[in-house]
């Protein structure tokens, strides 16, 4: 597990200043819990580092070569795979969105396992801080965004193309979101 700490420093420091969107945490927590949940649904090494790099082609100045180099070529595509951007600044969010459902449909599995971690993790995020702030909690995200509609999507996609018991947890954190929020995946196409 060298690797794997060598790429934790790395994620430590091109994250550093980093802090999960509207919170004082330090954004590297995020990225072991992520690690942690791909390490539990049975991933290998590059999985785990993957998980930990997730982020950086699209929230920092780190390129695919970048990683290829220092990680090795099938970290870079895990992490390039979980990117729904490497422009800044950023396209619109729906399409933005709508592109990487549509690329997740035909991801290769560890992308989709890497994907699916960080998406469980936000969503139990979510789902956390909404039980405290209530709809303020919506404040701190991109007013063009359509959180639900993105988890609920989520689920669907992640349904049809992973068999991990944590496309289950994603589809129970989602739907205690929609019971709490009363928003219901019928009315909000």
């Amino acid at each position: 597990m060298e690797r794997f700490a060598d790429a934790l420093g790395y994620a430590t420091d091109v994250h550093e200043l980093q802090r999960r969107k509207g919170t004082n945490i330090p954004y590297i927590a995020h990225l072991l819990a992520v690690a942690s949940l791909v390490l539990e649904d049975g991933g290998d090494e590059d999985e785990a580092i993957a998980a930990l790099l997730h982020d950086t082609i699209e929230d920092t100045p780190v390129t695919f070569d970048d990683l290829a180099g220092r990680f090795g070529r099938k970290v870079a595509e895990i992490v390039q795979g979980c990117s729904d951007t490497d422009v800044m600044p950023k396209p619109p969010w729906r399409a933005r969105k709508e592109a990487y459902l549509a690329h997740l449909d035909n991801a290769p599995p560890a992308v989709v396992r890497v994907s699916l971690a960080d998406k469980v993790h936000n969503a139990r995020s979510v789902l956390f801080d909404y039980r405290l702030m209530g709809e303020d909690l919506w404040a701190r995200f991109n007013p063009d965004a359509d959180q639900m509609w993105y988890y609920r999507a989520l689920v669907d996609v992640f349904r049809r193309v992973s068999p991990s018991p944590l496309v289950d947890e994603l589809d129970r954190v989602v739907s205690e979101l929609e019971r709490l929020t009363r928003h219901t995946p019928d009315t909000d196409t």
